[in-house]
Parts: structure tokens; C-alpha cells; sequence
């Protein structure tokens, strides 16, 4: 999600679980998924210089559970592009009270932070967010305008695509009951009914 061509980047591992999560297979702390910022920066760099990227939106899995590489990742993606957007169970004072030189540096490197945990009763369908609770704030004033109009002006879409092991992922906002809705329709039309 976000205005322009994106990159997006989902880490794994979470410690809030939130319930009705749309990511709950990226809650797990899988060493054998671990990349490092160099690699996966040069992943992202080849990206950038092959193709037009307007920003990157992180999410996950929880992106502040793995603060340490995301200080040292942040500060490389700003030069390439500061339209980064980050996704965070934490609140936004939850962030702020650990005092933290971590914390700070991608605060600092972030222009908008989507904070708070997933409430699935809350899901409303607002924009840009899981839920009703969470809040959106605008770090980088070079991004205030254009993004005051995107998310006055936005929709919620979904992007569903394979990935290996001829799984598919669904990516994006999803409205309350998203996996009970997709059975249904996978079983109207005798597809296979998800796991």
C-alpha cells in the first residue's frame, strides 16, 4: 500500500499475534528465512535501478521485533527513495517509551508510520489501515500534502500472487472475514478450498 510504484518488504516474526491477523503465517521467527541487510539490500537496490520505485511499505510479521537490522536497513532505502512507509503493532508511544538509539534512527528514516495491533471487530474497511485503531502519522512533512490526499482519496485493494511452492498470497488490506469470503468463492467454483 501507498501512492506510486512500491516495493514491498514483509519480515518474518511477531510477537503480537494479533487475532484474525491477515499475515499469521509471518509470525514465526524462521532462522532458516533470515536474510542479511546487505543481501537484502542489494535485492531491493537491483529492483530500484531496473524498475521505476516510488517508495518501499514495510510490514510483516512485526518490523520493530527486528529493530536492530531495520536501523541499519532504513537509513539505505531513504537514499534510494524517503517515501517509506512502515506498518507496526507497536504503538506509536509504545515506540517512543523504550528510548531506544534503534527506534530513533527509523523513526527518523520513516515518513509514514501506521501504528497499533490488529482488532478484528474494528475492521471497518478504513483505509490504509487493519483497523479502526490504528492511527496513521505523517513523520516526513515532505509527504504531508500528497499523502493528506491519497488517504482522503484512496481505496483498499487486494493483490493476490504465487510464490514458491505454488502457494499464493493475498496482499493488501483485507476486510474482516477475507478467508472465510475466498472458501466460499473457491468452493461456488470447485477450486481448491484453501488449507
Amino acid at each position: 500500500m501507498g501512492m506510486g510504484k512500491r516495493v514491498g518488504i514483509w519480515v518474518c516474526g511477531c510477537n503480537h499475534r494479533c487475532p484474525g491477523c491477515s499475515n499469521p503465517e509471518l509470525w514465526e521467527f524462521d532462522k532458516s528465512k533470515d536474510i542479511g541487510v546487505d543481501a537484502l539490500y542489494g535485492i531491493i537496490k537491483t529492483l530500484y535501478d531496473n524498475n521505476a520505485v516510488d517508495g518501499f511499505t514495510i510490514t510483516g510479521g512485526e518490523p520493530f521485533d527486528q529493530e536492530t537490522e531495520l536501523m541499519e536497513l532504513l537509513p539505505m532505502l531513504k537514499k534510494l527513495s524517503a517515501d517509506i512507509i512502515l506498518y507496526t503493532g507497536y504503538t506509536i508511544n509504545e515506540l517512543l517509551g523504550k528510548q531506544s538509539r534503534a527506534v530513533n534512527v527509523i523513526l527518523e528514516s520513516t515518513a509514514i508510520l501506521i501504528d497499533g495491533r490488529y482488532i478484528d471487530e474494528l475492521n471497518n474497511n478504513v483505509f490504509m489501515r487493519g483497523s479502526d485503531n490504528q492511527s496513521i502519522i505523517i513523520l516526513n512533512d515532505d509527504y504531508k500534502n500528497a499523502y493528506t490526499w491519497y488517504f482522503s482519496n484512496g481505496t483498499n485493494r487486494i493483490q493476490n500472487f504465487k510464490i514458491y511452492n505454488n502457494e499464493t498470497v493475498s496482499v493488501g488490506i483485507h476486510k474482516r472475514n477475507f478467508k472465510t469470503e475466498l472458501n466460499r468463492r473457491v468452493e461456488k467454483y470447485g477450486l481448491r478450498r484453501e488449507k
